[in-house]
């Protein structure tokens, strides 16, 4: 099962001349091509309703060593509307921390903690079933015009839902005292390295975002069927499409982003998932950065890149302690923390 596709035929980057042409130009034009071909749009940003509530915390959590909270965001300020649940662990340092925020359920161990990390699981899963028919029970059924039974053929699919729910995450975490919104780390691993992808290419409060064993490779058939709901209607207008991965990885330029892959999960493809985040290499030097700065993909267990990470681990689908090793190095340098 692959998660994105290379568009076929999809248009160069159209590398311009300086960093100011790509941000105000192409970076956008890029960003309506894959609103319209690939997730679709979100009719909406962050509700002028929404509200939150943290319906427990325990500031002595795991001995003392942690603060821990459970928040409920009402997305339309309404307790009997959607809502969303973000579990919190922080270390109780006395200081903001930088986070990890996780789409869905945070498979990192407390080892992250003991790093001087929180980690923040989002589940978006609580506003959009993954699910062919969940549409109307959805986010996206609730926001849409009065008596729309299913999505218009550009509207936003599941992914689209659930990237734009680590949005609403982020609208959150700028508010608690307890966390360095200056920080946050975005992670998502299989289908939600996809939704981690798309929500950190549109909202650029993420400071770094990682995606694991997403997947990058040109099999429609795989998506377009079972899992089409994931995306909107026109994702399956392969010809047309003029926007895909490699895109995709390029407009986090001058921000960092990180693809890891397995060895033994040939379905992600290694070696396009690499092809893509080194084909962001031409943006970042616009900023006066390096990308991923290798010509061919590294063997096993061996990370590169400066602004944008790459690894393929040994080993099968999955997010292991060596993924998380090489977060916490990319993030610790990123976000200027020095190790003894």
């Amino acid at each position: 099962m692959i998660l994105l596709a290379v568009a076929a035929g999809a248009q160069t980057l159209n590398v311009p001349g300086d960093a100011r042409t790509w941000m105000e130009k192409r970076r956008p034009e890029l960003i309506r091509q894959l609103e319209t071909y690939v997730y679709g749009r979100a009719p909406i940003g962050r509700p002028p309703g929404m509200t939150w509530e943290v319906v427990a915390e325990d500031r002595h959590g795991l001995g003392g060593k942690a603060i821990t909270k459970t928040v409920k965001l009402y997305l339309a300020g309404k307790k009997d509307g959607p809502a969303m649940e973000l579990g919190l662990i922080l270390p109780n340092t006395g200081r903001p921390a930088p986070v990890f925020a996780i789409a869905g359920n945070a498979r990192a161990s407390l080892f992250v903690l003991d790093r001087g990390y929180g980690l923040v699981s989002c589940r978006v899963d609580q506003i959009q079933a993954d699910i062919p028919n969940g549409y109307a029970a959805g986010v996206r059924g609730y926001f849409a015009p009065r008596g729309q039974a299913a999505p218009g053929a550009e509207e936003w699919g599941a992914i689209g839902a659930w990237a734009w729910g680590m949005s609403r995450a982020m609208d959150y975490l700028e508010t608690d005292k307890d966390v360095d919104a200056k920080r946050v780390a975005l992670e998502g691993f299989s289908r939600l390295g996809q939704v981690a992808l798309w929500a950190g290419a549109q909202d650029t409060r993420f400071a770094i975002t990682i995606s694991t064993d997403a997947g990058c490779l040109e099999r429609n058939a795989d998506v377009t069927g079972r899992f089409a709901y994931w995306f909107d209607g026109r994702f399956k207008e392969t010809a047309r499409r003029p926007a895909g991965c490699r895109e995709l990885l390029a407009l986090f330029a001058p921000r960092a982003v990180y693809i890891a892959t397995s060895e033994e999960d040939e379905s992600r493809d290694p070696q396009g998932s690499f092809q893509a985040a080194q084909s962001a290499d031409p943006i970042y030097a616009l900023f006066g950065e390096t990308g991923v700065g290798v010509a061919k993909k590294p063997p096993p267990d061996t990370p590169v890149g400066d602004f944008a990470g790459f690894h393929e681990r040994s080993g099968e689908h999955g997010l292991k302690r060596y993924d998380w090793e090489q977060y916490l190095r990319f993030a610790d340098r990123h976000f200027g923390i020095a190790r003894k």
